[in-house]
């Protein structure tokens, strides 16, 4: 049995790892410190789910409080850690820059320098599909330069991932970075587009549809996440001696450093998404048509070779198969 902390517990895919992690017998504890970017009373409902395992501990903790994450650290002493925990959100990075850089960055670090100290085994941690900013080149691969993101968001999540390497090389670290892709299912985020759509549409309001609907995105369903997370946790990245220095390719290093795509490698046009969700809905969606939003980018699609090859994982679940469990989910929690 392993020691693993999960950062976000009572967040929509940090619940979802606990959850999974308990089944399986494992020692978890989780931290969350149960902000209010969105509906507190769903991140409650999420972690009642877990308090009641005997081998679940939680702690409510800011990941920029030093001081705090440093004992943290020292009085559990993890075997692994599995960093969920984020501000999320393009948009809301527009108007509130300074939550990204005190969780995203100051916390961060606190996370690198707890691994550092206790002598955690290999850290893995949620990075984002936002870091592909501008790019062109479909489908978005590890190997492909990321230095042009398009949100504060995206900025902070590659520069995790550049912390995270400089982690690895100095102290042996083992990191994995996990660049997720549209997340969505059952007990979602309320921020996020199918959670958007269904409350508005329930309610007889109209849609925000941005890009006047020209939009395709890499849906990932939740199940599907928590597998690959899970499986690239057990694979523990190793230093890399063949490794010249001279190799341009940024999915590349000497130090025992991964990144991954966990997408569902087949995008799908938004005016599709919401076809399959009125069917679910036995409503018509009124569509309000928009410009594109600052920050935001008209395509996603994943490129998930290397973790195909390294964990033999793909991504499988179709949306319309996802969503319809996420729209039974959403009317039983909210009687809708």
């Amino acid at each position: 049995m392993s020691k693993i902390l999960v950062t976000g517990a009572a967040g929509f895919i940090g619940f979802f790892l606990c959850k999974q992690l308990l089944d399986q017998g494992e020692e978890v504890i989780g931290l969350d410190n149960l902000n209010d970017y969105y509906d507190v009373t769903l991140k409650q409902a999420r972690l009642a789910q877990l308090t009641d395992k005997n081998n679940f501990l939680f702690y409510q903790l800011d990941l920029a409080d030093r001081q705090g994450m440093a004992q943290l650290f020292a009085d559990i002493k993890p075997d692994r850690v599995l960093h969920m925990a984020a501000q999320a959100g393009v948009r809301y990075s527009l108007t509130n820059p300074h939550a990204y850089v005190d969780c995203n960055l100051v916390g961060f670090m606190n996370i690198l320098e707890g691994c550092r100290y206790s002598g955690v085994k290999h850290l893995v941690y949620a990075s984002s599909s936002s870091v592909y900013g501008s790019n062109k080149k479909m489908p978005f691969s590890v190997h492909d330069n990321v230095d042009h993101p398009v949100s504060l968001y995206a900025a902070t999540k590659k520069a995790n991932e550049l912390m995270a390497h400089t982690y690895s090389h100095l102290y042996s670290l083992p990191t994995t970075g996990l660049r997720f892709f549209t997340v969505y299912g059952p007990w979602g985020r309320p921020d996020m587009a199918l959670f958007l759509f269904t409350k508005a549409i329930l309610e007889g309001r109209a849609i925000d549809v941005f890009n006047y609907g020209k939009m395709r995105r890499d849906f990932t369903y939740i199940d599907d996440i928590t597998e690959g997370v899970l499986r690239v946790s057990d694979n523990i990245p190793s230093p890399n001696p063949d490794w010249s220095g001279y190799d341009p390719d940024p999915g590349i290093s000497a130090a025992p450093y991964k990144i991954y795509n966990i997408g569902n490698n087949k995008p799908v046009e938004l005016g599709y998404f919401i076809e399959v969700l009125e069917d679910c809905l036995g409503t018509k969606a009124v569509k309000k048509l928009l410009p594109m939003q600052p920050g935001d980018v008209p395509e996603t699609y994943a490129n998930i070779d290397d973790l195909q090859k390294d964990v033999g994982f793909k991504p499988s679940t179709s949306i319309e198969v996802g969503i319809p469990r996420f729209v039974e989910w959403y009317r039983s929690f909210y009687g809708a």
